[in-house]
C-alpha cells in the first residue's frame, strides 16, 4: 500500500516544476505553495492544487514551517518534497514532518543535523575512514585554542563556518599575522548568516577540483553511487558550470571516490538522494568537503549520463520501496554539461536583477535540456534566488555536449532582465575549458575584473536599436513610409539612454538615422557612419527577431519592446550577440541641464529591502561612501554616493521595501561655480 497519494512541493521556481513533472507522471497528485509574489508563477499554475502561504519575503512564506505543515494538512498531502534551498536541509522541519505523520521526501533529521555541521560531519567521516583535509574540528572554540591549532595546521589556512555554506563565513589566510583577523571576520559572518559562530580550520587545498558523488540510500540499508559531477568552475564559491563525467577523473579514482561516498552515507544511515562533495588535488588525492542532504541543482547531468530519473527514485524510496538498481546494474553513457542561467548583470559585479521577462524562448533539440521556472511576462522579484533556469547540453562525448550547449545558448533568448547568458557562452569558448583543465581557480585566471565589467557597446548595435525604434514607430503609423511618401524627412534624430552601458564614452548617444528605403538605413553616431539594412521578421510587435545586414555579414538578433514605468515612450531590449542591452528612447523627453546645482540622487539599484541606513541629513560624505544597504535575492548591496557633498534628504528607513530607481537619499554637491 502506498504511504501517500498526494505530494506537496515546499518550493518554487524550476525545481518545483521539475518535481511536479515526475510526480504527475508517476500518478501522484501535486500541491503547490505560493507567496504573494508567485500567484501567477508556473509552479503555482502547474500543480493540481495550490495553497497561499503568505507574503513575498521567504522569511514570511517559504521558510515558515507552520505554514508549510498546515498547507499539507489542509490539502490532504501525505508527503512533502522540499526541493533544494529553503527548508530542504532543516533537521527541525524533517522532524516536524515525522511528528505530524507526513512523509518527508529526504533523509532523517539525525542525518541532516549531522551533515549540516562541518565540524561534526568531519569527525564522523574520520571515524568512517573517509579521507579528510588535515585540520582542527574540535569543540574548544576559544581564540587561543584556534590560534594554536591554526599554527599547527599550517599555511595556507582555510577558516570555515561549521554551519551553512555558499562561501559565507569562510576566509583563506596566507600570513601568520592575519590569522586572528581571519578568525574574527569568519566568526562575525558565520554568526550573522547561520546563527552560529562555530569554526573549523583546514589546510587550504590550492587550485583543486571540486568533484562530488551522487549517492542514494533506502531504508533497507542499500546504498549506491551514481557517478561523479565536476563542479570546479565557481564564482565566489557558487557553482556556475557542472558536468558528468569529470574530464579529470579516471576509472580508478571514480571507484575510490564512489566507495568513500558510500561509506559516508552508510555512516549516518542515509536514506534518499544525497551528494558527497570532495576536493581533489593535482595528484588525484581527494578529501571530504561536505555532504548535501538533498537533491542538487546539478542533478540533471547525472540523469542524462545514467538514463535515470532521480526524482522518481526519491519518490520510490520515500514510499518504502527498495532502490530500483544495485551498483552493478548502474551504467554510464555519454557526457552532459549544465550551466545556470541567472538574473544578474556581469557588467555590474554580477548584481542580481529584477524586472519583467519581455521575451523567453529556448531551443528544443535532442541534445539540449532546459529546466525552467519562468514564463514570458513574469515579474522577476527581489525576494528569491537569482537562478531562473538551467541549460544542459549532452551527447555521446564531451565535445558534442559542449557544442550542443554552445549552440543552445546562442539560440536561447531571455530579454527584459539582464542575465549571464553571454558570460556562460564565453566560458565554453575558453581553450582550458575545452581541454578539461578547469580548476576552482579557472574564472579568476581566465577572466579579469575588467573583462567582467566590460560595458562598451558596438556602434552597430546602437544603429540597429535606432532602426528598431524607427520601424516600430512606422508600423504604428507615427512615421510615413519611405516606399510611398516623398515627403518623408531624410533624417530622424534619436536620443537614446543605455542602461549599464556606453558607446564612444557616452551612455546617452544621439543617433541621426536616415531611412533610405523600407529597410535600408544610414546611421551617424558622432563621427561614425554605418550603412545597413534591418527588417523585422514577421509582423511588427508580433515578432521578436530582426534580420540585419551590415556589409556582407547577415545576422538575426532577438529584441523586445516594453513600456517604461518612468513614463518614457518605450524601452528596447536587444541581444546583440555579445550582451543584453536595455535602451530607452529619450527623444521626446526634456534634456536634463548639466548645470542644475550639482545635486546627486542615490537610487535603489533594484527592488529590495533597506537593511541599513548609514547617514542622516546634514552628514558630509565623500564619493563612494556607503549611504545605505539594500538586500535583494539573498544578497546585500551597498548603495554608494556618486558625488562628495552634504546629505540633503534621506527618504528610506530600515525595513522599508523599495523599488528599482527609487530615490534613497539626495546629496548636495558643492556648486561648481563657487
Amino acid at each position: 500500500m502506498n504511504r501517500f497519494q498526494k505530494i506537496l512541493i515546499a518550493n518554487r521556481g524550476e525545481i518545483a516544476v521539475r518535481v511536479m513533472r515526475t510526480a504527475k507522471q508517476m500518478g501522484y497528485s501535486t500541491v503547490a505553495v505560493y507567496s504573494d509574489a508567485d500567484v501567477q508563477a508556473p509552479h503555482t499554475l502547474m500543480a493540481d492544487e495550490a495553497v497561499h502561504i503568505g507574503e513575498s519575503a521567504a522569511s514570511k512564506s517559504y521558510l515558515v514551517m507552520d505554514k508549510i505543515i498546515e498547507a499539507a494538512k489542509s490539502s490532504g498531502a501525505g508527503a512533502i518534497h522540499p526541493g533544494y534551498g529553503f527548508l530542504s536541509e532543516n533537521a527541525e522541519f524533517s522532524q516536524r514532518c515525522a511528528q505530524e505523520g507526513i512523509t518527508f521526501i529526504g533523509p532523517s533529521a539525525d542525518a541532516i543535523k549531522l551533515m549540516g555541521s562541518k565540524r561534526l560531519s568531519k569527525l564522523a567521516m574520520l571515524e568512517a575512514g573517509v579521507p579528510c583535509i588535515p585540520g582542527y574540528q574540535g569543540a574548544d572554540q576559544d581564540d587561543q585554542t584556534l590560534l594554536k591549532e591554526a599554527e599547527a595546521v599550517g599555511l595556507p589556512l582555510m577558516i570555515k563556518a561549521s554551519a551553512g555554506g555558499g562561501g559565507r563565513g569562510m576566509r583563506i589566510v596566507h600570513e601568520l599575522q592575519d590569522i586572528q583577523s581571519g578568525i574574527d571576520a569568519a566568526r562575525a559572518e558565520a554568526r550573522s548568516s547561520f546563527g552560529s559562530d562555530e569554526l573549523i580550520l583546514e589546510r587550504a587545498v590550492i587550485e583543486p577540483r571540486h568533484i562530488e558523488i551522487q549517492v542514494f540510500g533506502d531504508e533497507y540499508g542499500n546504498v549506491v553511487h551514481l557517478g561523479e559531477r565536476d563542479c570546479s568552475i565557481q564564482r565566489r564559491h557558487q557553482k556556475v558550470v557542472e558536468e558528468s563525467p569529470s574530464p579529470f577523473v579516471d576509472e580508478h579514482l571514480r571507484q575510490r571516490m564512489g566507495a568513500a561516498a558510500i561509506s559516508a552515507a552508510q555512516s549516518c544511515g542515509y536514506v534518499g538522494a544525497g551528494t558527497v562533495e570532495f576536493l581533489v588535488d593535482a595528484n588525484r588525492d581527494f578529501f571530504f568537503l561536505e555532504m548535501n542532504t538533498r537533491l542538487q541543482v546539478e542533478h540533471p547531468v547525472t540523469e542524462l549520463v545514467t538514463g535515470l530519473d532521480l526524482v522518481e527514485w526519491q519518490l520510490q524510496v520515500a514510499d518504502g520501496d527498495a532502490l530500483p538498481l544495485n551498483q552493478d546494474q548502474i551504467s554510464f553513457d555519454g557526457h552532459a554539461i549544465e550551466v545556470r542561467l541567472c538574473a544578474e548583470d556581469p557588467r555590474a559585479d554580477f548584481m542580481p536583477q529584477t524586472g519583467e521577462v519581455a521575451h523567453w524562448v529556448w531551443p528544443s533539440n535532442r541534445q539540449l535540456r532546459t529546466d525552467s521556472g519562468i514564463v514570458q511576462g513574469q515579474i522577476i522579484s527581489p525576494y528569491y534566488d537569482s537562478m531562473l533556469a538551467k541549460v544542459i547540453g549532452s551527447g555521446p562525448d564531451r565535445k558534442t555536449a559542449i557544442n550542443a550547449l554552445r549552440s543552445g545558448l546562442s539560440e536561447l533568448s531571455l530579454l527584459g532582465v539582464h542575465n549571464n547568458k553571454h558570460f556562460l557562452h564565453n566560458i565554453l569558448e575558453k581553450s582550458r575549458f575545452a581541454e578539461g583543465q578547469a580548476t576552482t581557480a579557472f574564472l579568476a585566471q581566465e577572466f579579469s575584473d575588467a573583462q567582467y565589467q566590460i560595458k562598451e557597446v558596438a556602434p552597430e548595435s546602437i544603429a540597429i536599436a535606432a532602426a528598431l525604434f524607427y520601424l516600430d514607430a512606422k508600423a504604428q503609423f507615427k512615421y510615413p513610409s519611405a516606399a510611398w511618401s516623398v515627403a518623408e524627412p531624410l533624417e530622424y534624430t534619436f536620443r537614446l539612454n543605455l542602461e549599464g552601458s556606453e558607446i564612444l564614452g557616452s551612455a546617452q548617444p544621439t543617433v541621426k538615422l536616415s531611412a533610405i528605403g523600407s529597410n535600408s538605413f544610414v546611421a551617424k553616431i558622432g563621427e561614425e557612419s554605418i550603412e545597413f539594412s534591418a527588417s523585422i521578421m514577421g509582423v511588427a510587435r508580433k515578432s521578436n527577431q530582426v534580420k540585419v545586414n551590415i556589409g556582407k555579414v547577415a545576422k538575426t538578433l532577438n529584441y523586445a519592446f516594453s513600456k517604461c514605468a518612468e513614463g518614457y515612450e518605450q524601452r528596447l531590449y536587444l541581444d546583440d550577440g555579445n550582451a543584453h542591452l536595455s535602451i530607452t528612447d529619450m527623444t521626446y523627453q526634456p534634456a536634463v541641464s548639466a548645470s542644475s546645482g550639482g545635486d546627486a540622487e542615490v537610487k535603489a539599484a533594484m527592488d529590495g529591502a533597506i537593511v541599513d541606513v548609514k547617514v542622516k541629513v546634514g552628514d558630509t560624505v565623500e564619493r563612494g561612501d556607503v549611504i545605505a544597504v539594500l538586500e535583494a535575492m539573498k544578497m546585500a548591496h551597498q548603495l554608494k554616493a556618486g558625488v562628495s557633498g552634504v546629505v540633503q534628504d534621506v527618504f528610506a528607513t530600515v525595513g522599508q521595501q523599495v523599488k528599482t530607481k527609487q530615490i534613497i537619499a539626495v546629496i548636495k554637491a558643492p556648486n561648481e561655480e563657487s
